[in-house]
């Protein structure tokens, strides 16, 4: 027998990987097309805006004061003091041209500087017409303006010109108009936090002094004359009831006690 030949086995080649496919890149010419084709579109897009935007601008149907210079193309809601005339004329400079071309905020801005006018919306009717809606404001108390002679005065410290309205409120003092307007901002509110606090009682108040910040002063009608409350700067609800219960006894004793001292919270005094 032959002897067995060992047969060596043959080394195994490594297989080669393959990689990924190779990406077929974008031409320069399809690149040129994309980009020359989106030029054209917007181009053409600006080019549409421009004609509409000129359409509204220049067609007579989108005038303020429409084709036969109708002045009611403005309408006004919300003004019950403000003057009509006052707010037409902010809009003077817009008649005859589109409404389109109205420039809202500063309008509206010069609205607000209309007597009675806090703020203002303003919207546009197509084709020709404008809504102002106006919210006005809201007195809280009389000012002397002159002797014999009174304004009013908002919570925001701005004066008010006279109004037909007959308004129940107390006069105003130790404010002046030519004080800055956030001094008088600040009175106000300090008188506003002592009418808060009186509540339904505040109907009986004719006057309130704010000229000394920490001493509030009211003046109120009692049994035919007047009588001036010192208040201070807190508890103005329980003094003043204080006042309301003492003061039958007071009068008694004192008939022509004019000013009483309520600041200490456990005693009147009457001020000679």
């Amino acid at each position: 027998m032959l002897p067995e030949a060992e047969i060596e086995p043959k080394p195994s080649r490594p297989r080669a990987r393959s990689g990924p496919p190779a990406s077929r890149g974008v031409s320069t010419g399809r690149v040129v097309w994309i980009a020359l084709a989106f030029s054209v579109v917007l181009i053409a897009s600006l080019y549409l805006f421009h004609r509409f935007e000129q359409f509204l601008i220049r067609d007579p149907r989108f005038a303020l004061s429409g084709l036969d210079g109708d002045v009611a193309a403005i309408e006004i809601a919300g003004a019950a003091h403000a003057s009509r005339a006052q707010i037409e004329r902010v809009f003077a400079i817009d008649l005859g041209r589109s409404v389109y071309l109205l420039p809202l905020s500063e309008r509206r801005d010069a609205l607000r500087s209309v007597d009675w006018v806090r703020d203002a919306s303003i919207a546009r009717l197509w084709p020709n017409r404008v809504v102002v809606r106006v919210e006005e404001r809201k007195p809280v108390a009389f000012l002397t303006l002159a002797p014999a002679r009174f304004g009013l005065i908002d919570e925001d410290g701005v004066i008010l010109p006279p109004a037909a309205d007959r308004f129940t409120l107390p006069v105003l003092t130790g404010v002046r108009t030519s004080d800055a307007l956030s001094d008088r901002r600040e009175s106000v509110h300090r008188m506003m936090r002592l009418t808060r606090d009186l509540g339904d009682n505040v109907r009986n108040i004719s006057e309130i002094d704010v000229s000394d910040r920490d001493n509030l002063k009211v003046t109120a009608p009692r049994d035919g004359h007047m009588v001036t409350l010192l208040l201070g700067d807190r508890n103005y609800a329980q003094r003043y009831r204080n006042f309301l219960s003492y003061y039958s006894k007071i009068k008694r004793s004192l008939p022509n006690a004019a000013t009483l001292d309520l600041r200490l919270d456990d005693r009147i005094t009457v001020v000679e």
